[in-house]
């Protein structure tokens, strides 16, 4: 008799693991098309911000995103630049920075280099505009077509900080969505 009792434990216990191992199967199954699904599924597109590309002052802002900065010799070319950008659907800001403007800055750059600052003079240093893009805009080709656009400019930089400081090894402080602080 006993074991005619032992025989329906031992296939109770089966039946009863059997279980246990087919709900883990199914466990590990979903959980593997959850990440394999995520891995192809296309990352949500950044929340597209507004455009404000009436030509303001760069001023004390700290553009720590992406930017473009184009460099002119003089403050009417400069302002001139900075108009004809305002109409740019790549331009999510126009910013613009006058010689005098640049060189304040400068100094305040170098302010622990007293020599350099004493050989620099405010028309040593270009005026500039500087450009926060719209999101999803390839900076480098957006440069090479205002390189094209504005032959009187002496230089256009493509400014990525976070790409710099993983260069240097360095961490910023975060930057938020819309490029400056």
């Amino acid at each position: 008799m006993e074991e005619e009792t032992g025989k329906p434990r031992a296939s109770n216990r089966l039946l009863w693991v059997l279980g246990v191992v087919g709900v883990l199967v199914v466990a590990a199954a979903v959980t593997t098309a959850v990440v394999v699904l995520n891995r192809f599924a296309e990352p949500p597109a950044p929340a597209a911000l507004p455009r404000d590309a009436v030509p303001a002052p760069l001023g004390k802002r700290e553009l720590c995103g992406i930017q473009l900065v184009v460099y002119i010799e003089t403050d009417d070319g400069m302002t001139r630049a900075a108009q004809a950008l305002r109409d740019d659907q790549k331009a999510r800001r126009v910013l613009t920075e006058t010689k005098a403007e640049s060189y304040e800055r400068f100094k305040k750059i170098f302010a622990n280099q007293p020599e350099l600052v004493k050989l620099t003079t405010p028309d040593a240093l270009p005026a500039a505009v500087h450009l926060v893009p719209v999101a999803g805009t390839d900076p480098e080709a957006w440069a090479n077509e205002l390189r094209r656009r504005f032959p009187e400019a002496k230089k256009v930089d493509v400014l990525d900080p976070a790409g710099l400081a993983a260069k240097m090894k360095t961490t910023l402080p975060p930057c938020p969505p819309e490029g400056e602080r």
